[in-house]
């Protein structure tokens, strides 16, 4: 029988844990009553450093085992509570490490019930069909303004051009299989993207489809700038490819200045007044603004470097439900 562990990774979500848990408890427990899973198999809730009640409502899930109703199949819930923020991608990957040697395999989940719990079901199902990794994959965007839909496809497109494998329309909603999650849990780099990791982990993939509701309480925890900075990441942790086309833009640049070099140079000597004083100042900004934006680009990757070789823990655990 398959024990699987659904992880979900919360940050000041108070408002919305009772109704994220009474969801999860309904789905583990019809999923242990039909025999998809294990009586053992259990909720692990991870806190990123909270400020709010959220780790009180967590202690509160957790023992031994919690019926919904008198009568009902009892579910395990545990938690764990990191020392301070560390961020989505770190909490997902410290609950995972945490269920590891405890699971047959692991169901990542927001708290905030936009993906659907029934999903789950059929994610076991072609876990048992032999996919080591599955993927809940959005049908329709319809919940998303045009903005963040039409700038989330570009990204896609942009991770996929720069050589980043990626699935269109995943979050971190996706099941993994125990040798999948041993693999993963073998990277050890500290810009975690697991949306790029988890494809070259290999094995047999598949996408189950949901349609993603709308937050049911709460506020998101991913405004403009967070989703910006997340999207850098995804580029910068898995292509080098910006870097060289700061030196293909060189060279266009290079060969474009001796075309304009020779152009005065004829000018000049056929004594012609050189004018061009806006063209020049244009080309001086312009050319200023590149090489600004070739040396940003080149401190992103620096500064990821200088992360790594510190080698600095990714996450801390302040403390845990278990006795």
């Amino acid at each position: 029988m398959i024990r699987c562990a659904i992880i979900v990774p919360c940050f000041e979500e108070e408002s919305t844990l009772p109704l994220t848990h009474r969801a999860l408890s309904e789905t583990m427990r019809r999923m242990i009553e039909v025999g998809e899973v294990s009586a053992d198999s259990f909720i692990l809730y991870v806190d990123d450093g909270s400020h709010d009640h959220t780790w009180d409502i967590i202690t509160s899930f957790s023992g031994s085992g919690q019926a919904l109703k008198g009568n009902e199949t009892p579910v395990l819930t545990e938690g764990v509570r990191l020392s301070r923020n560390f961020g989505h991608q770190y909490a997902l990957l410290a609950g995972m490490e945490y269920v590891a040697d405890k699971c047959d395999t692991c169901v990542t989940i927001d708290a905030d019930l936009q993906d659907d719990p029934a999903v789950i079901h059929d994610m076991i199902r072609a876990y048992k069909k032999g996919a080591e990794v599955v993927y809940g994959v959005r049908s329709r965007r319809e919940n998303d303004g045009w903005f963040k839909k039409h700038s989330a496809h570009a990204y896609y497109r942009l991770l996929n051009a720069l050589g980043v494998d990626c699935v269109y329309d995943h979050a971190d909603y996706r099941l993994l299989g125990s040798r999948a999650l041993a693999m993963l849990l073998e990277y050890k780099e500290r810009n975690v993207f697991l949306r790029g990791i988890v494809p070259q982990l290999g094995f047999r993939q598949e996408k189950v489809y949901y349609r993603r509701g709308e937050r049911k309480e709460g506020r998101s925890k991913y405004p403009f700038g967070k989703m910006l900075e997340f999207a850098a990441d995804g580029v910068t942790s898995f292509s080098v490819t910006p870097v060289r086309m700061l030196f293909w833009l060189g060279l266009i640049f290079m060969a474009t200045a001796f075309g304009v070099g020779i152009y005065v140079l004829i000018r000049y000597f056929n004594g012609e007044t050189i004018e061009g004083w806006t063209s020049l100042i244009l080309s001086i900004w312009f050319c200023t603004g590149v090489l600004l934006f070739g040396m940003g680009i080149l401190g992103e990757y620096v500064g990821k470097i200088y992360v790594e070789v510190k080698k600095r823990p990714r996450y801390k655990i302040s403390e845990t439900t278990k006795a």
